[in-house]
């Protein structure tokens, strides 16, 4: 397990999804470390464009996947991306929503805090 890690408010990540069960430690949260090469870090909530553009880009989830116990994902379900792909959806104008709480901070390596805040769900 990771040590303690941060949202992009600096804030106690919160957990993204339990069901189906996400994150590269499939522990619920957006956690990462080194190992994580695909920086699974946007907690995003997906839609059907995003899951045919990623499926469009090699990485098919809405596909269940029983060896992996991976139910496949469907609109709506919450999942944590990688920063990498919903970069990529945004440049190609499919990005889904986030929760900004739920992502860790990590994504901003790699995308703009006002950015993820135009497509935010929970920003108060």
């Amino acid at each position: 397990m990771p040590e303690k890690q941060f949202n992009v408010f600096n804030e106690e990540i919160e957990e993204c999804c339990s069901d189906p069960i996400t994150g590269f430690f499939r522990d619920g949260f957006c956690h990462t470390d080194n190992l994580d090469r695909g920086l699974h870090v946007i907690c995003a909530q997906v839609t059907e464009e995003f899951l045919e553009f990623s499926k469009n880009r090699g990485n098919d989830l809405s596909t269940p996947r029983a060896e992996f116990n991976f139910p496949g994902l469907k609109n709506g379900d919450s999942w944590c991306l990688c920063a990498e792909r919903w970069k990529e959806a945004y440049d190609n104008d499919c990005p889904p929503k986030v929760f900004l709480k739920r992502t860790n901070k990590k994504a901003l390596t790699v995308v703009d805090i006002n950015i993820l805040k135009e497509f935010s769900i929970d920003l108060i």
